[in-house]
């Protein structure tokens, strides 16, 4: 079988099985499986098995699971509580305070936790319920608690980041100093929308009543609940960017930090840490299952040829660099659509990188694009998890359509924000060329 009858049989399989409802680890790593025993016969499993073994034993794979970790235990430890509370004194006054104030706090959340369901249930049980009592339009209190959610998968410490680095041999060092200024560049573009939508239509998100309003020495007295936040912040990232310690390390610190400041804040006890642990073994087992299905398939496609074959053709085609980039943007906004995450990078970055490579672009300022269409897959339906994790804690008269609703706006500027990125590499390139 040629590889272009490979390819149509292995996706055109996978499209139905998935559509049919199958778990993607079962359906890469199951497919790839069979292919494997038809092709080169029982014995050729040890390939796949040594392949994935090669793959999930790396030493860099330990930060997910405590990067996860960190998340679970910020996520009970009261943080994003104190968070909510200096936001409200601070900006609850304004016309859409409470929406821009909730993109901050997702903001300061995604360069503590690395993942994006932490800040988006955690907001969505505080401030989504406070912006719908105080009259703030559905559209603008969801859509600001889904797309701030969303920045924990591009700002660091993000576990997808750690994935794709491993994946495409990418420093997660210079991808992390990578995704800061395109991460505070959506940031800021959410809440200039949120602000300037608000003042335009004031009913869409009044300001908190006047009894509601706080003197500045109440003000003050609240930034203490940004002591935590900071310490971790500066913990982590700081020691990844400045290259005191590896990533597993740095998670290391991260979930120990995150230890602390929930004993301190008086949280910790045996069972909500049985919780957190418990949580955290089936998001780690959940993605580590991927990587393995989806390194069953890459085995099978580079050994297959097609990885070569497609490059080739792409490359003998001889269109312009920035059409191919643009085609690839497509593609992986559609995947995201429909296919996970991890999943997602298993399967394309193989077949892409070595293109994106071979037209002379620069492999970091790839991987943050491909992080920023990740970002944009996580609001997408109707596979989006932040839609979903938001549907699970948002109040009874919250439906999935008014989640729909929301998003769109905020799409609408990631993919704005995902051109800048394009026609302006150095919003990308400008931190890790600084940094190392």
């Amino acid at each position: 079988m040629s590889p272009v009858e490979l390819s149509a049989l292995f996706f055109g399989v996978m499209i139905l099985c998935l559509a049919a409802g199958a778990p993607i680890a079962i359906v890469l790593g199951g497919l790839s499986a069979i292919l494997v025993t038809i092709f080169w016969g029982p014995k050729a499993l040890s390939m796949v098995v040594l392949k994935a073994y090669g793959n999930t034993s790396s030493f860099e794979f330990l930060a997910i699971p405590l990067f996860v970790f960190m998340a679970n235990m910020l996520e009970r430890s009261g943080i994003a509580e104190d968070l909510y509370r200096t936001m409200y004194r601070f900006v609850g006054h304004r016309r859409g305070g409470l929406a821009a104030g909730t993109i901050l706090i997702c903001t300061i959340f995604a360069a503590m936790a690395g993942i994006s369901g932490a800040a988006t249930v955690s907001m969505g049980i505080l401030a989504l319920p406070a912006m719908l009592s105080r009259g703030y339009s559905k559209r603008i209190a969801l859509g600001s608690v889904a797309a701030g959610g969303s920045l924990g998968i591009l700002i660091p410490p993000s576990v997808t980041m750690i994935v794709y680095g491993l994946v495409s041999q990418t420093s997660v060092g210079r991808l992390y100093a990578g995704g800061v200024l395109p991460g505070l560049l959506l940031a800021a573009m959410f809440i200039a929308y949120v602000l300037i939508r608000s003042h335009l239509q004031p009913s869409l998100a009044p300001p908190a009543p006047p009894e509601e309003r706080f003197s500045w020495r109440e003000k003050l007295r609240s930034l203490t609940g940004l002591v935590f936040p900071l310490l971790l912040v500066v913990a982590v990232l700081g020691s990844i960017l400045t290259g005191f310690t590896s990533i597993s390390e740095a998670a290391a610190v991260g979930a120990f930090g995150a230890l602390v400041a929930t004993a301190l804040k008086g949280r910790l006890g045996w069972a909500m840490l049985r919780q957190a642990a418990d949580n955290t073994l089936l998001v780690s087992c959940l993605i580590f299952w991927i990587i393995i299905g989806a390194s069953a398939f890459s085995t099978l496609y580079t050994a297959m040829g097609a990885a070569s074959l497609v490059k080739d053709l792409v490359l003998g085609l001889g269109a312009d660099r920035y059409l191919v980039l643009v085609g690839m943007q497509i593609v992986l906004i559609l995947l995201g659509m429909v296919i996970d995450t991890v999943g997602i990078i298993m399967i394309t970055v193989p077949v892409f990188l070595p293109i994106i490579v071979a037209l002379g672009f620069d492999p970091v300022w790839f991987g943050v694009l491909f992080i920023i269409n990740m970002e944009i897959g996580f609001l997408t339906p109707p596979f989006g998890y932040n839609l979903f994790y938001l549907k699970g804690v948002a109040p009874p008269g919250v439906t999935i359509g008014d989640i729909y609703g929301s998003i769109v706006p905020f799409v609408v500027l990631m993919m704005a924000a995902l051109g800048l990125c394009i026609v302006f590499p150095e919003i990308i390139l400008w931190l890790p060329r600084q940094i190392f």
